[in-house]
């Protein structure tokens, strides 16, 4: 599936090609922590498949508790988290951050993982009373 996104403030923006059968849930901490949510969602898919079209992220890393290094690329100038990429043997593992994407209407995680990490609540988030706007 061909998708575009930029990050919130638009100085970065980028094309990637993926398959939606990648998308995935990650409970684990440091994306907790990234992400300021409960989760964070990711569309694999490999370096080769991102192009960037404006902008260039800046890079960071940081070993997960899998003892892996992970690449977080993201935006200088508003934060925005676009992609994460591996190193060694896994530099060609790279993620889209969904909330990147202008097509996430049309992506639905089909896994979890880290849910040993997961909020004791996140059962509970579609009983929870809903408003459509604020």
């Amino acid at each position: 599936m061909q998708i575009d996104g930029q990050c919130h403030c638009g100085q970065i923006t980028f094309e990637a090609e993926i398959d939606p059968e990648t998308v995935s849930v990650c409970h684990c901490r440091d994306c907790q922590t990234l992400t300021g949510s409960p989760f964070r969602v990711t569309a694999v898919c490999t370096k080769a498949d991102v192009k960037l079209t404006a902008g260039t992220p800046k890079v960071y890393g940081k070993r997960g508790d899998n003892g892996r290094m992970r690449f977080q690329h993201f935006c200088g100038d508003c934060g925005s988290p676009l992609f994460t990429s591996g190193e060694g043997d896994q530099a060609d593992d790279w993620g889209v951050r969904w909330g990147s994407i202008r097509q996430r209407d049309k992506l639905r995680p089909v896994r979890q993982i880290w849910c040993q990490s997961a909020a004791v609540w996140i059962d509970a988030v579609p009983l929870l009373p809903g408003r459509p706007g604020d």
